[in-house]
């Protein structure tokens, strides 16, 4: 019986020994593979040895104003402009920041561990997650490799936290945490958290002050003054101080100050956009450079111009927005260096409501209305006009097809025999006209060509008598290039966005004549030679001689004021660039007032000194308000000449023409109008106050009187005029034949 209990006992122990065996192999062999598991994926997700490194490569590169300091905050994925060394960070700050975020920085491996069990006790008490005990190392890691915030994240940050701390310093990784920790509103990093919060530079900044800026990380938009977060950054301000207090780096009486003072916000000055004077100058630079290395180009802007420009501009628009203008823009050089000071364009990329908005205004070609007429009378001062020239400001017309187009001016008023000095200072279109035709239209847009206007691409007889007007597209880059070149005696200016730049300089070529340069400037400098339309005290009068020429293009489309001086040329454009009008918008209403604050700007604290003067330029007298043929009434005034200026006669005026009717001109009769109430005006030009017409339509006399004009009764019908000119000398010219019809 004993045997038989033994036999089952002995039966029954190998497999209840196996049993145990197989239990522990499983669980054994469980453990091991949930092990191997978690090391295999625990391995293959650890960041790659290139993204745990701390130098950062620009993307793109640093523009840095004249005076090496950044033109603007450029928000992009890292802070690449606003960086500093640790040592250049207050030691007050640093002290802040290991408090706020990681008291035993410099004694763990890059997991505080006891902060780790401290904030799950504080979970598990509070039921919900606290606190997420984060060093600063591995933070850092989270920057470099940003990865969903969940737990495995976590735990495979405490790894790569380790394998940075192997990498770099203790020194590196804080002063990488100190340029790139993230601020509200796209801000990274203490210095431009430091510029947005309070304006300051990091040395200047106050006890409160540095301890907000230690806070504000914790929760960048949750803490933010400028929302709602003020009253719990006051809070976390003194519990901070407290807690610096109690680890010794704050004194009682330094705690007791910092709690004292008021936090006290600034906002920075809105600062200009470069995005289009980066693309220009990225296009300017030199094929070697390589875009994509971490490099600093100085560049030829001051930054205070630019913020003044920006704001002037900005500030016009908006003060305009009630008269249709939505678009601007600025361009400031130094025409003696030929360096670009400022670059402006109105209106913020991200404002929806701003038509055009990523365009450059600066590039875009618009007509320049009558801001061209300096270049077209400097042509013809070359050709042998001189501001004492007279010339006549009277009613003319032009066939376009079969219609007629009349020129007028701004006021739509005709001041008959006028200077030269005259008709640019008030900028009278009819003399611009005849000016062109002297001139030549084919060698004036040559002139154009060398002065760089690119966009005018067509033949001049696409542009035809309106190139005088300003009918042909420019920019405002070309516009203020062409007036640095009368700014600079009529030679080329080349154009510079970059300090040293690699390329030689281009030879500056000659355009005009230095004498021919200087009478325009001095005439766009005479407040009383543009009196006539602008009145003699117009906004256009400055402080400074200074040359102002405005321009209006065709339905208020355009406003332009270009000025120089003995340094600076400023341009300013005022539109709209998806090509609706303005109201009524011109450029002394629109674009004058910015170019007087500029020029402000530039001259304040300044020596400043007169134009230039060429020494073969010389004064002599001329009549000021001259009527042919009359010696009363010719007040004598001082004009500028030169040796070669073409005295004007009587007998150098035109021979006669006829004006109107053009050739193969379309009248229309209207019925509704009774037909003795519908004439046309008969015009011959070109001649004296003693000269007499007779008027001749299909070889019948209608008329004959003295001067130049004869309203001729409309009827329907085909017609053939003549007109034949007696001189006061008994001489008889006869003019015609001019087809015209009545429909």
């Amino acid at each position: 019986m004993n045997w038989l209990r033994w036999s089952i006992d002995r039966a029954e122990w190998p497999y209840a020994l196996w049993r145990k065996w197989r239990l522990r192999s499983w669980v054994t062999l469980g453990t091991t593979g949930m092990v191997a598991a978690l090391s295999l994926a625990t391995w293959m997700s650890l960041a790659d040895a290139p993204q745990l490194r701390l130098q950062l490569a620009a993307q793109r590169q640093i523009l840095l104003d004249r005076e090496g300091h950044a033109l603007s905050e450029e928000l992009g994925e890292w802070n690449v402009q606003d960086q500093v060394s640790l040592y250049q960070v207050p030691q007050r700050l640093q002290q802040a920041v290991l408090t706020a975020e990681d008291r035993r920085f410099y004694s763990h491996r890059g997991v505080d561990w006891l902060a780790r069990m401290h904030a799950i006790w504080q979970g598990v008490k509070a039921g919900r997650n606290v606190r997420g005990a984060s060093s600063i190392t591995e933070q850092v890691v989270r920057m470099l490799v940003p990865r969903p915030r969940t737990l495995w994240s976590k735990w495979i940050e405490g790894f790569d936290a380790r394998r940075l701390e192997y990498a770099a310093t203790k020194s590196d990784i804080l002063e990488f945490y100190i340029n790139q920790v993230p601020y509200a509103s796209n801000r990274r990093g203490v210095v431009a958290a430091a510029k947005y919060y309070f304006n300051r530079d990091l040395d200047t900044l106050d006890g409160r002050e540095m301890l907000t800026l230690a806070i504000l990380p914790r929760a960048p938009s949750g803490f933010d003054p400028y929302r709602s977060g003020a009253k719990q950054l006051e809070r976390r301000s003194i519990h901070l101080a407290s807690e610096m207090r109690r680890a010794g780096f704050l004194s009682g009486d330094e705690w007791e100050q910092i709690i004292d003072t008021p936090l006290t916000l600034e906002r920075t000055a809105a600062s200009s956009s470069i995005g289009h004077f980066r693309t220009y100058v990225e296009r300017q630079l030199t094929r070697s450079t390589d875009l994509n290395k971490p490099e600093r180009v100085t560049t030829t802007l001051d930054s205070g111009l630019m913020q003044l420009a920006q704001g002037l501009v900005d500030q016009r628009v908006k003060a305009l927005g009630g008269r249709k203008v939505h678009n601007a823009s600025a361009l400031v050089i130094d025409h003696r260096s030929g360096e670009i000071l400022a670059w402006v364009v109105a209106g913020s990329e991200k404002e929806a409501r701003t038509p055009g908005r990523y365009l450059d205004a600066v590039l875009v070609p618009r007509q320049p209305g009558s801001s061209m007429k300096p270049f077209l009378y400097a042509a013809s001062f070359d050709v042998g006009w001189a501001p004492g020239s007279r010339i006549e400001d009277a009613p003319l017309s032009e066939a376009v097809g079969t219609g007629l187009h009349r020129f007028n001016n701004y006021s739509h008023q005709f001041y008959g025999d006028v200077s030269i000095r005259q008709a640019l200072g008030n900028s009278l279109n009819i003399p611009a006209v005849h000016a062109v035709n002297f001139v030549g239209p084919d060698r004036y847009l040559s002139l154009l060509h060398q002065l760089g206007f690119k966009s005018l691409s067509r033949g001049a007889g696409f542009y035809g008598d309106g190139l005088a007007l300003g009918n042909g597209e420019v920019s405002l880059l070309e516009l203020v290039q062409g007036f640095a070149v009368l700014a600079n005696q009529g030679q080329t200016v080349r154009l510079r966005a970059v300090k040293g730049e690699s390329t030689q300089p281009l030879k500056n070529k000659r355009v005009f004549s230095a004498q021919a340069a200087t009478m325009v400037s001095d005439i766009l400098s005479d407040p009383w030679a543009r009196s006539l339309e602008f009145g003699r005290y117009s906004m256009l009068d400055f402080p400074v001689q200074t040359a102002v020429k405005t321009g209006t293009s065709t339905d208020y489309r355009d406003a332009w004021a270009v000025g120089y001086d003995s340094r600076y040329v400023v341009g300013i454009w005022m539109g709209n660039l998806d090509q609706s009008p303005t109201d009524g918008i011109t450029g002394s209403t629109g674009p004058g007032l910015v170019l007087r604050g500029i020029f402000a700007y530039l001259n304040r604290d300044q020596n400043t000194s007169r134009l230039g003067l060429d020494s073969e330029v010389f004064l002599r007298e001329n009549c000021a308000f001259h009527v042919e043929g009359q010696v009363e009434g010719c007040g004598q005034i001082l004009d500028l000449q030169t040796a070669t200026s073409v005295k004007f006669t009587g007998a150098d005026k035109p021979a006669p023409f006829i004006l109107s009717p053009t050739r193969d001109l379309r009248l229309a009769f209207d019925p509704r109008l009774p037909a003795d109430r519908q004439s046309f005006r008969f015009s011959v030009a070109g001649l004296g106050p003693e000269d007499r017409v007779t008027w001749i339509v299909n070889d019948e006399i209608e008329g004959e009187a003295k001067g130049g004009d004869f309203d001729w009764p409309v009827v329907r019908g085909k017609y053939v005029m003549r007109a034949e000119v007696e001189r006061a000398t008994g001489h008889k010219i006869l003019l015609g034949p001019v087809p015209f019809s009545v429909r």
